[in-house]
Parts: C-alpha cells; structure tokens; sequence
C-alpha cells in the first residue's frame, strides 16, 4: 500500500489561515505586524524566493517593506539599513536574503540583526535559547518540518527519529528540537552524516527518518523499514532534456521506490518548501505579538 502523501502545501495554507485570523485580531488594536525585507544583487533564485515571501505577507495582511539593493552595495550600507531597521518599530522581523555577494560578510551581518527582530532564528542569541528550551525565534525549516510530522497524526513522542544531515540551518536545530522535553519533541534522536559508516544501520530502526543532505537519491527503499515516516527536506535540479526548463526538481529520497514503503512521505516539490516561508510568517507575528506585550 503506498504511502500517505504529506502536502506541505496544504498544511502551510492552513497555518497562513490561522495567522490570517492572528494578524486580522492585531490589527483591530492598531497592531500590523511587520517584515524588512533585504535583497542584494539579481541573483534569480533569491529574486524568486524573496517575491515569494512578500507575497504571502500580503495575502496574510503583514506589512512587507521591501529593500532591493544593487550588487555593489557596501558591507557598511546594508549594515546601516539593518540598523535602521532594528531602530524602526514598525518592523518586527528583518530578513536579509542570502547569500550576499563575496565583498560583504554575511556572519558579520546576521549578527547585526537584533535578536528580538532574528525571524529566520538564525542569531547566536536565538539559537542558544533554542538549545537550552527558552522562548525564541525557532528556524524556519526545522519548525516547519516538525509542523508537517504534528498535523499528520505522526506521533513524535517516544518515537525513534533518524536525521540524515547535520548543517546548521537544517540538521543540527531539528535534532535538538525533535530531543527536547516539550510538545514539539521527545524523540530519540540520531544523526547521521557523511562520515557515518552504515547510514542503513540507523535508518532501518527509523519510525522517521529526515533527510536533508542535498543530494538526490540519498535514501533508497532499502534504507527505509516498513510502515515508516519520511521527510524529504532536499531540493535538487537533475537535468531532465524533457522538461521546458532543462530540468527537473528532486529531494534526496528516491520518491517512487520508498513510497511503496513508507506509511507517510513528503514529496519535493510541494513538501517542506511552502512551510520555510509559512513559519517565517508565523515568526514575524509572533514577533509584533511580544513587541506589544501580548505573549
């Protein structure tokens, strides 16, 4: 029996549908929450990626300031616009779309946000409560991910959760998530990476199994125990001379093999993707939510 598809498109437009009704309440006490949006150079991923965002803020009522600014861009003007922004009270969020080009320092940026405005969670600041259990801005993707595995009916507590990837943005948040003592964890956790001897061996055992190494076809049927969860947080081009466009979109599971195994799959596009942008979103609300003493 195939596998229950996992739709992050449907469970973001329901999550857009709950902040719908938050932002509409907040702004019946004069509070809009806003996103400083910061986009540097013309690079078309990014383009795409950013008029994304700005859209779904508009169709959730957000306030969206967008910044588009040119390649040349001085490290120490966008540096001065981000300080602008953390002075602006109309702003909760600030968002600076990477990757910067090469002449600017994108630590040295990121660490100029003020962490009460960090909706991507990317701040050291935001990442230290995150690990120790305090409220802070969780990442994007990695609360995203946990969203998708709740609202599916997946039980999390208790459960035997294999992650495949160990980045900073991806990996490692979600396996400190996943093992917290709170309602978006309780998991045993295992991560696997690149020096990992027997990926199978660990995913094999999995209830979930995570992958997120950026690389197609990481996991394979027979990694994968019957009756098990599977996230495919990857988004590879493999070229495809039948398609218009050259090419085609992958994750790193081999989609139609390990449905035919898996009790639940996400599949790519159409999964994880549509919630980054949605818990982006409920971050920013969140955001004009503690600005005015509401949380």
């Amino acid at each position: 029996m195939a596998a229950q598809i996992i739709s992050g498109k449907e469970i973001a437009q329901q999550i857009r549908a709950e902040l719908t009704q938050e932002v509409a309440k907040l702004k019946e006490k004069n509070i809009t929450p806003g996103l400083g949006v910061i986009l540097v150079g013309q690079d078309p991923a990014s383009i795409s990626y950013v008029s994304a965002k700005e859209k779904a803020c508009d169709a959730i009522g957000i306030y969206s300031d967008d910044n588009r600014l040119s390649a040349e861009t001085s490290e120490d003007e966008l540096l001065g616009l981000i300080e602008k922004m953390n002075n602006d009270p109309k702003i909760n969020g600030i968002l600076v779309q990477l990757p910067l080009p090469k002449h600017i320092n994108e630590a040295k940026v990121l660490l100029a946000i003020a962490p009460s405005k960090d909706v991507d969670g990317f701040h050291p600041v935001n990442v230290g409560r995150m690990v120790i259990g305090e409220k802070a801005f969780l990442p994007c993707t990695p609360h995203g991910v946990i969203q998708m595995i709740k609202r599916s009916g997946v039980t999390l507590e208790g459960a035997e959760v294999v992650i495949v990837g160990r980045s900073n943005i991806v990996g490692k948040p979600l396996a400190n998530l996943l093992a917290q003592k709170s309602e978006l964890g309780n998991a045993t956790v295992t991560v696997c990476h690149t020096r990992t001897r027997n990926i199978a061996a660990h995913t094999l055992k999995a209830d979930i199994v995570i992958a997120a190494t950026g690389y197609p076809n990481t996991i394979t049927a027979d990694m994968v125990k019957e009756g098990a969860c599977v996230i495919d947080v990857g988004v590879n081009r493999i070229e495809d001379k039948t398609r218009e466009r050259g090419y085609r979109l992958v994750g790193d599971v081999d989609f139609d093999a390990v449905k035919e195994k898996a009790a639940f799959i996400t599949p790519v596009p159409g999964g994880v993707g549509p919630m980054t942008i949605t818990m982006l979103l409920y971050n920013t609300v969140e955001s004009a939510k503690m600005a005015n003493d509401l949380l």
